[in-house]
């Protein structure tokens, strides 16, 4: 039986046009998967074989059943049967695939792609239909390797890369931007600006409306800042120049009034706004800071920069209170965490307070945040163990 098979050998080159259809997004970063359709032009040399059931010649493929249609040229033994000869032919390829990064040079992916000769070929499977509809079809697992070195040369395909993510980076830290601060006229200075002010001189330090209008709280027709008896009863109106009332002053009020005269009130202390700061880890036996706790540190000197009025207390802790290379290990890290936080962070020291020689987690040293003062630095205990300069 001649028609019992045929096979087709084809090698093929292409160039693609792919375009990725999940890289843009506007609610997050870069993506891990690349779902892509692709186009291209492909050359392609092929030849067809079929079985030859042919007790003379032998069963196999031998006879090569050469394809005519759309060839741009020959070559090869093109003996008899054109055995041995190849036909070259432009064609048009199309796919879709999907791809997963694992890191920065690696990917992997599968995809699936069609080859069609441009102009329509009927023998590649060497068997004639009158259509002309044959092509290639096949699916690939694809390992993928982007060239380079880390120095630089590599790159990674831009379908990797969410192009928005630009645009939001230099919307949350500006860095090409110039953009001037707003400048709103507001003349008096009352915090209302000039366009929707609606009393634009008001006097210095007078309370204002969200208007812009001085303040009369109890409608007596003197402003605030001028009223010398701001919650005037309006069984009392009319109101002198000052806003006090004709009302005569209660005997109760005026001893309540004087006592407050003669009362010495001690002042607040101011409160501070922080709750809580980060501790620090230091590795077995090491003061050194790592990278990790210079972070903690800056993050928790813009904390103190912001409520002036906290300081700061930087307790070490020792495991064994006997021990005097943990006593000195314990001055060591507190004395590494004060010198950067004044130094490198620009915290001052008159607001820092040095404690070691705590019962605790010795690798470990607290942020507490007080509004107590002390020591910002105390004398080595046991110098000859000191592990810094």
């Amino acid at each position: 039986d001649f028609n019992a098979g045929a096979k087709n050998e084809a090698h093929m080159g292409s160039a693609d046009l792919l375009f990725s259809l999940n890289t843009l997004s506007h609610y997050r970063g870069n993506p891990k998967t690349n779902i892509y359709a692709l186009f291209g032009y492909s050359l392609v040399s092929t030849r067809v074989k079929k079985w030859q059931n042919d007790p003379g010649q032998g069963f196999g493929f031998h006879t090569d059943y050469f394809p005519t249609s759309g060839l741009i040229t020959t070559y090869g033994d093109a003996t008899v049967n054109n055995r041995h000869a190849w036909g070259l032919l432009h064609a048009y390829d199309l796919g879709v695939g999907m791809a997963w990064k694992l890191n920065e040079k690696w990917n992997i992916g599968i995809e699936e792609k069609i080859v069609k000769p441009i102009i329509g070929n009927d023998f590649l499977d060497a068997h004639q239909e009158g259509n002309g509809n044959d092509s290639w079809s096949y699916s690939v697992f694809r390992i993928n390797m982007n060239l380079g070195t880390k120095s630089g040369m590599r790159t990674e395909p831009l379908w990797w890369i969410n192009p928005n993510n630009y645009v939001y980076n230099e919307v949350n830290v500006p860095k090409h931007m110039k953009i001037p601060p707003p400048v709103l006229p507001d003349a008096d200075g009352d915090g209302v600006t000039d366009q929707f002010d609606l009393e634009p001189n008001t006097p210095a330090g007078a309370a204002v409306d969200s208007h812009g209008r001085t303040l009369d709280t109890d409608g007596d027709g003197v402003p605030d800042y001028k009223d010398k008896e701001k919650l005037t009863p309006q069984s009392c109106f009319p109101v002198n120049a000052d806003g006090v009332g004709t009302c005569p002053e209660p005997a109760c009020c005026k001893e309540l009034r004087d006592a407050i005269k003669n009362l010495v009130i001690a002042p607040v202390k101011p409160a501070c706004g922080i709750s809580s700061l980060p501790s620090v880890t230091f590795r077995a036996g090491s003061a050194k800071l790592s990278k990790d706790a210079m972070s903690i540190l800056t993050g928790a000197a813009g904390q103190l920069a912001s409520n002036p009025n906290c300081n700061v207390k930087v307790v070490g802790y020792v495991a064994n209170a006997s021990s005097k290379q943990q006593q000195q290990l314990s001055w060591d890290r507190v004395n590494a965490v004060i010198k950067y936080l004044v130094e490198k962070a620009g915290v001052q020291e008159s607001r820092i307070i040095f404690s070691y020689d705590n019962t605790g987690d010795s690798n470990t040293v607290d942020l507490q945040p007080t509004t107590d003062s002390g020591p910002n630095t105390v004398p080595a205990p046991h110098p000859q163990f000191r592990t810094t300069k």
